[in-house]
């Protein structure tokens, strides 16, 4: 079996990143700091975090991620995108989670541009909620922090 000193130091960065994230929206914080425990516990064999203190863990980062999704269709709400945008935001964000940091990154804003059009409005609104998405994700940030 290798040492857990690797899975510690992956498990470390995997939290570090996760910290950086809950300030920088771009990085998904949630999600990099649970990884990261999970990591640290899987390392030592379950030994002194069990099963249920993971379960309550994935709990509370599903509830967080779904208040930092809410909070950013309330934010793009509030400065004027549609209800298409929103959702199209909502959309590009579960599939970016699955695509990396540039999805995670990239797919809120397309879906929020392909929300726009298919409501019929022109490029120039869809970019306007492309812009709403994005001051509604950094207030999202700043509304969590």
């Amino acid at each position: 079996m290798e040492s857990p000193l690797v899975f510690w130091l992956i498990a470390s960065v995997l939290v570090l990143a996760g910290l950086v994230g809950l300030v920088l929206p771009a990085i998904p914080g949630t999600p990099l700091i649970f990884a990261g425990l999970l990591l640290a516990a899987w390392a030592e064999g379950f030994k002194y975090v069990g099963i249920w203190t993971i379960a309550a863990l994935a709990a509370l980062a599903l509830i967080a991620l779904g208040v930092d999704l809410w909070a950013t269709m309330f934010g793009a709400k509030r400065f004027g995108a549609s209800k298409r945008a929103i959702v199209g935001a909502l959309i590009g964000a579960v599939i970016g989670i699955f695509l990396g940091l540039p999805g995670v990154v990239l797919g809120p804003f397309i879906g929020a541009v392909a929300g726009e059009l298919s409501a019929q409005r022109d490029l120039r609104q869809a970019t306007l909620a492309l812009a709403f998405t994005m001051i509604g994700i950094f207030q999202a940030t700043r509304f969590l922090s």
